[in-house]
């Protein structure tokens, strides 16, 4: 509306001549004396007209203002409200730049960082593989220290009751429900009475947990994580009107479903007890309770003095014949060779007595042995994981340790492995007279197992178990030592073809098949994978040094506490 009246005020103003637009132009717009005598007395008509034309032009200017300013006004009438909002919005984002700025950076930092070290990654996956040491595991180191706002342990008195944990399955499957019963009693801020073993499992073992277990050290390390006593006091028993509520909770629950079904329980009845507890808790946790986890797996489970001084004196007579060795969990007894429901080209014979074993479980599906070959499920003959370690460039000098059980075949199963690699040995080999005490306790001598394949240079496993993956995620703790996992799904394709090709092929189509399956830091696929496996919370990078070095961490030194059995307490 305005700029309208502008430009009709405009035209008024160009219709004026210019004699007399001077005239409208005298202050006040008043016509002079002086003017008015100089024009004459015939003039006078004219002049009035004149003073006709400034009052018109006054009102057209005022009208213009008038507009101007009502539209002026209409523009800025703006409400508070917005304005205020627009004022905290402004704030907001000043605060967010200069809040976040730092942080920013700092996370490009690590990208740049991060992709520095995994284009070295790469390169080293176009060089020749070291097969004794990564190349990388110096970058890494094993970290489990607890946060600075980590809540003290709940009391016993002051704890929402006593939680008892059945564990199930052998040795290693055992040692996940511990840990887990661990963090489960940390956010319940409940007592954990020492876990109880499984006695009716496969192995028919009657180990307590402190036959296997330093059940002392269990509890002086994690006294700061969890209040652990060895049985519910008698005075509590007493107390109860009701024995002990027993309950088995899902697999993989998340923390939310202990709060909501088990705690309740636990406020009311005192005491709870969890059955059949083997990986019952779900792998996605925050950082300090995954970082707890590890603590309890690596540091506290320490096993008891007579199974660590017999593993060690394995080690070292096997460090004493060869600087290095390998040990391989061959895993190839018969309970887990009908279980896997594959075929290994034992003929009639071999199928009919795994398909006997394979009945001790009602709910194993038929399977159909080529489809899990090609699947990458069934695990390597003794045999075939000898051609493996040979292709790689093991020499046929190498020292390995084997750990296993009873192996289906028996020697017969094994001389093609010993033949590629005589200097062949096992526990029964380096310690008959001191496994004696041991031989009715299979746990007992899986721990015992479990000491060596920590301690030797290259780990091998043959299949998916729980001591393979247990052993697998230790190993990455300790700095990413070598552990090599056989690319089941691509080798078993290969060595079908294996007599159609010379050693030289063979031999590069292995080490091909086994990129990815070595043990390297970027190996692992923690978000496909479970924790036990992939402790990724618990794994840090070493800084760079002003040489671009990295800097010694203690890390394996604490790890190496587990076993040694004058190390401290972690504080």
């Amino acid at each position: 509306m305005g700029a309208g009246m502008a430009k009709e005020a405009s035209r008024f103003i160009s219709s004026i001549p210019p004699a007399n637009l001077a005239l409208l132009q005298q202050p006040n717009g008043k016509v002079s004396t002086a003017t008015a005598a100089a024009g004459g007395g015939g003039k006078v008509q004219s002049i009035h007209h004149q003073q006709q034309q400034h009052n018109e032009w006054c009102l057209w200017r005022g009208r213009w203002r008038s507009s101007a300013a009502q539209g002026i006004m209409q523009r800025r009438k703006i409400p508070w409200s917005l304005i205020c909002g627009l004022m905290l919005f402004a704030l907001g984002m000043v605060s967010l730049f200069t809040g976040h700025m730092a942080s920013d950076l700092e996370w490009y930092s690590q990208r740049l960082v991060k992709r520095s070290l995994y284009s070295r990654f790469n390169v080293i996956r176009r060089e020749p593989i070291d097969i004794w040491r990564s190349k990388y595991s110096k970058m890494f180191y094993g970290c489990s220290e607890r946060g600075r706002k980590y809540a003290p342990a709940t009391s016993e008195r002051k704890s929402n009751g006593y939680l008892l944990i059945a564990a199930s399955g052998g040795l290693n499957q055992e040692r996940t429900g511990i840990t887990d019963a661990v963090v489960v009693a940390r956010f319940l801020n409940a007592t954990l009475v020492v876990p109880e073993l499984d006695h009716h499992s496969y192995w028919k073992d009657d180990s307590d947990f402190v036959d296997i277990f330093d059940v002392d050290w269990f509890i002086s390390y994690l006294a700061k994580d969890v209040t652990i006593v060895k049985r519910v006091p008698d005075k509590v028993m007493r107390s109860m009107d009701k024995p002990p509520y027993t309950m088995r909770v899902p697999r993989k629950s998340p923390p939310e479903y202990y709060m909501d079904q088990v705690l309740p329980i636990l406020l009311r009845r005192q005491v709870v007890q969890l059955t059949k507890f083997d990986y019952r808790l779900g792998y996605e946790l925050d950082e300090e309770l995954q970082k707890l986890r590890c603590r309890v797996n690596y540091h506290a489970l320490r096993f008891t003095k007579p199974i660590r001084e017999v593993g060690q004196k394995i080690v070292m007579k096997m460090k004493t014949m060869a600087t290095r060795f390998i040990a391989i969990h061959l895993r190839f007894e018969p309970d887990m060779l009908a279980f896997s429901g594959c075929y290994f080209g034992g003929g009639d014979k071999e199928r009919f007595e795994l398909s006997q074993i394979r009945k001790r479980w009602d709910t194993l599906p038929d399977l159909s042995p080529e489809d899990e070959r090609a699947r990458g499920k069934c695990p390597l003959t003794p045999h075939e994981v000898g051609l493996m370690l040979r292709a790689l460039g093991f020499a046929n000098d190498t020292y390995l340790y084997v750990a296993s059980g009873e192996i289906y075949g028996g020697e017969e199963t094994l001389r093609p492995l010993k033949e590629l690699f005589p200097n062949f040995y096992t526990k029964e080999m380096l310690a008959d007279q001191e496994l004696k005490p041991l031989l009715p306790y299979s746990s007992r001598l899986a721990a015992v197992d479990y000491i060596v394949c920590d301690e030797s240079d290259v780990f091998v496993t043959n299949n998916n178990g729980n001591m393979a993956k247990i052993l697998a995620g230790r190993r990455r703790y300790a700095g990413h030592k070598r552990t090599i996992r056989p690319n089941a799904k691509r080798l078993s394709a290969l060595f079908l073809k294996r007599q159609k090709m010379d050693w030289e092929t063979f031999s590069k189509k292995v080490k091909s098949c086994q990129r990815g399956f070595m043990g390297e830091p970027d190996d692992a696929k923690p978000s496909k994978s479970e924790f036990h496996e992939h402790p990724a919370s618990c794994i840090c990078e070493k800084p760079f040094t002003e040489d671009g070095n990295f800097k010694e961490e203690p890390a394996y030194s604490q790890n190496r506490s587990s076993l040694n059995p004058n190390a401290r307490r972690q504080q």
